[in-house]
């Protein structure tokens, strides 16, 4: 809570959405500042179990996580305990809900990249916390921007498919690679880099992990009202539903999980209101993702195309984020010509096609397939998965 003044300009969009009571009291501060310093405990006991004992191994990990942990001969205590508590799924879990949670994500079309890319990703770098790890990886800046991108978007189509989070489905392996994978970073960097703790809490905490999985949900939704898509309460209660499923599988305390949509943009709120505000790391990181379209190596279109694409995105960031956030971020600012549009649009798709039983069928067809094109465009064909654990 280093940044109060600035944070609360570049947070100020959502504050009239976390009524009554938006700011934090001393409890609730209290309580977002030891998130800071709590991390993922059982996937760091397994992580300690593979470095330090050398009980367990990668090759054990990926067969259990694949065929199971009774496919793995003599499994050990470490990873049979693991494998057991992400086998024992909560009670509130409703898979009728997450199916229809996902069939909504689905039929979001390509609005819904464009609100992760200009909206999630590009907003959560206004909290500088855990950027130095970003940085320091390169795989969010340069050439490897797009690629990183294309595998967090294997991993969301994966958790959005059907059955995506049944145990064998994409999403339920995706997230628990990606859940042990960020457990590998902590260790690596609390152990064996001069990460500075006291500055920044912990490399992977529970505030930086609850932030994010609110960017996928409860800003999400947000957005895409923003440009004109409807839910209705079911949907909207099934989409939170699903990404709570999400993020109990990576690890999330229970407290920071979005069950309802209110409390969950109140808790928003208060994460970016108390997150440090950009800095040296935010600034790389932005024009990496703004200046993307103008990488001709990687979108394959010519020039008039890849400036409107790079217009396109600046249009969409200063309506998504408002002024002060892209201004933090030092990115230029453009008239919302492009929302605009998109609002037209969706609002004749979902607020009037939508309402009829044939018209949403018909936007389900639609926003499926375009989310399929779109996904093989992004790498010229090439279908990314998520990036690998090192053995």
């Amino acid at each position: 809570m280093r940044d109060r003044d600035r944070s609360a300009r570049i947070t100020a969009p959502l504050r009239p959405f976390a009524w009554p009571n938006p700011d934090a009291d001393a409890e609730e501060a209290d309580r977002l500042r030891r998130a800071l310093l709590e991390r993922d405990e059982p996937s760091a006991v397994l992580v300690r179990a593979m470095r330090e004992d050398r009980t367990v191994t990668m090759a054990q990990f990926r067969q259990a996580l694949h065929r199971g942990i009774d496919a793995v001969p003599d499994a050990p205590a470490p990873l049979r305990d693991y494998f057991t508590m992400l086998e024992d799924t909560p009670a509130w879990v409703d898979r009728d809900k997450i199916a229809l949670g996902a069939r909504t994500l689905r039929r979001v079309g390509t609005d819904a990249a464009d609100v992760l890319a200009y909206g999630s990703l590009l907003g959560g770098y206004n909290n500088s916390g855990p950027l130095p790890i970003l940085t320091g990886s390169g795989k969010l800046t340069g050439d490897r921007t797009l690629r990183r991108i294309a595998e967090t978007g294997a991993w969301w189509y994966g958790c959005t498919e059907d059955g995506g989070l049944e145990r064998f489905g994409d999403g339920f392996l995706l997230s628990v690679h990606v859940r042990l994978m960020h457990a590998f970073v902590n260790y690596h960097h609390e152990h064996e880099t001069d990460w500075d703790t006291a500055e920044r809490g912990l490399p992977i905490n529970q505030f930086d992990q609850a932030g994010t999985l609110g960017l996928f949900s409860i800003t999400f939704l947000l957005h895409t009202r923003v440009l004109g898509v409807r839910y209705t309460r079911r949907e909207a209660d099934a989409v939170l539903h699903l990404w709570c499923h999400v993020g109990w599988l990576m690890g999330v305390d229970d407290h920071w999980l979005p069950f309802d949509e209110r409390k969950g943009l109140r808790m928003m709120y208060r994460i970016g209101s108390a997150s440090p505000a950009a800095d040296e790391h935010s600034l790389v990181l932005a024009k990496s993702l703004i200046d993307l379209p103008l990488d001709s190596g990687q979108t394959g279109f010519g020039p008039l195309r890849r400036r409107y694409e790079y217009e396109r995105g600046l249009s969409l960031a200063t309506t998504l984020l408002g002024p002060a956030a892209v201004r933090a971020l030092k990115v230029p600012m453009r008239p919302p010509w492009y929302p605009a549009a998109r609002i037209a649009v969706n609002v004749t798709k979902h607020h009037v096609i939508g309402r009829f039983p044939a018209g949403k069928r018909w936007l389900q067809r639609l926003g499926e397939r375009r989310l399929v094109e779109n996904r093989q465009r992004i790498l010229g064909g090439e279908i990314a998965s998520v990036a690998a654990i090192p053995a």
